[in-house]
């Protein structure tokens, strides 16, 4: 009996342990589970930490624009175009026009200045250019965010802008354009939004890029030097009391009128505003733009924003769906 009993007890306690060890290991399978993509998520994490970030991809907009032989032969064909046009007008025996710029109180946001000063003189001729990704390449900034895979910080621009000097080049075409200009008797300046506070590291820049010396607050104006921050209708207005400025460099829209960037103002309507009407008629003929698809209000917006309805095709369309 007692053999019967303590096989009895044996065998439930085995059936019992059974249960138990069904459970834990049903535990632990999902348990290593976890661990399992865990390791396989750390080992990618360190097999791509392991990777030498110059041999990762650059972005398609930072091919473009830093080591395309089509950016420099679009950016040459622009200062070309642009000394060539001020030159001309430069030459003209008859009293010069300013070309028109957005200003705050011009209607419409177009707006010329005289360039007649008080008692009758002409004002000195002179083109305006913005300075980032307009006369300089930033490769030094830009660089730093595709090796460190960050995004745009404000404060390791800051610091760009004070002592990232010897990594700027010129963008091509500039340098020739600009000494031509000088040569002609036209004044260069720049306005730019950089900060005042970067107005050393501004200049060194433009200096180390091959294209001059400059004077913050006669031939360099940034931002803060007046009270419209990012703005740069002020600063022109400001130019235009003392220059006769017959044409106008730049990268983004806000470079020749603060209209463009208005808050609210869609991608599709902003870019119907440049390509129509009186703002049309000023490209190439006293506005010159110069690419640049890496950053700044010209790359926003959705897929909904840039493509309009009568764009949206799809495979498979038929005629009647047109």
């Amino acid at each position: 009996m007692k053999t019967a009993a303590a096989s009895l007890l044996i065998t439930t306690a085995l059936l019992a342990g059974c249960v138990n060890v069904d459970a834990a290991g049903a535990g632990n399978r999902v348990e290593s589970a976890a661990q399992t993509a865990m390791a396989a998520a750390d080992a990618q994490a360190n097999a791509a930490a392991s990777v030498d970030p110059l041999t990762r991809p650059a972005s398609d907009s930072m091919r473009w624009l830093y080591g395309s032989g089509e950016a420099a032969g679009a950016s040459i064909q622009t200062y070309r175009m642009l000394s060539d046009y001020a030159v001309a007008m430069s030459r003209r025996r008859s009293i010069p026009q300013s070309v028109p710029m957005g200003l705050p109180d011009a209607p419409g946001g177009v707006g010329t200045v005289s360039c007649l000063n008080a008692d009758k003189s002409i004002k000195p001729l002179a083109v305006v250019f913005d300075v980032d990704e307009t006369v300089i390449l930033n490769r030094g900034y830009e660089f730093w965010q595709a090796y460190s895979g960050h995004g745009y910080d404000s404060r390791e621009w800051a610091d760009y802008a004070r002592t990232g000097a010897p990594s700027v080049a010129p963008v091509p075409g500039a340098v020739t354009g600009i000494r031509r200009l000088r040569e002609a008797g036209i004044t260069v300046v720049f306005n730019t939004n950089r900060k005042s506070d970067t107005a050393a590291g501004t200049t060194e820049a433009i200096a180390a890029a091959g294209l001059g010396k400059v004077v913050h607050g006669q031939t360099l104006f940034l931002a803060g030097d007046d009270a419209m921050g990012s703005r740069k209708d002020g600063r022109r207005a400001t130019i235009a009391a003392k220059y006769c400025v017959i044409a106008l460099g730049g990268d983004n829209l806000g470079d020749f009128a603060d209209v463009f960037n208005t808050s609210g103002l869609a991608p599709q309507a902003r870019r119907e505003l440049a390509a129509t009407g009186k703002f049309a008629r000023l490209w190439g003929a006293g506005w010159f733009a110069l690419p640049n698809p890496v950053y700044g209000d010209s790359i926003k917006g959705t897929v909904g924003e840039v493509f309009p309805p009568d764009a949206r095709w799809k495979p498979g369309t038929k005629d009647e769906d047109k």
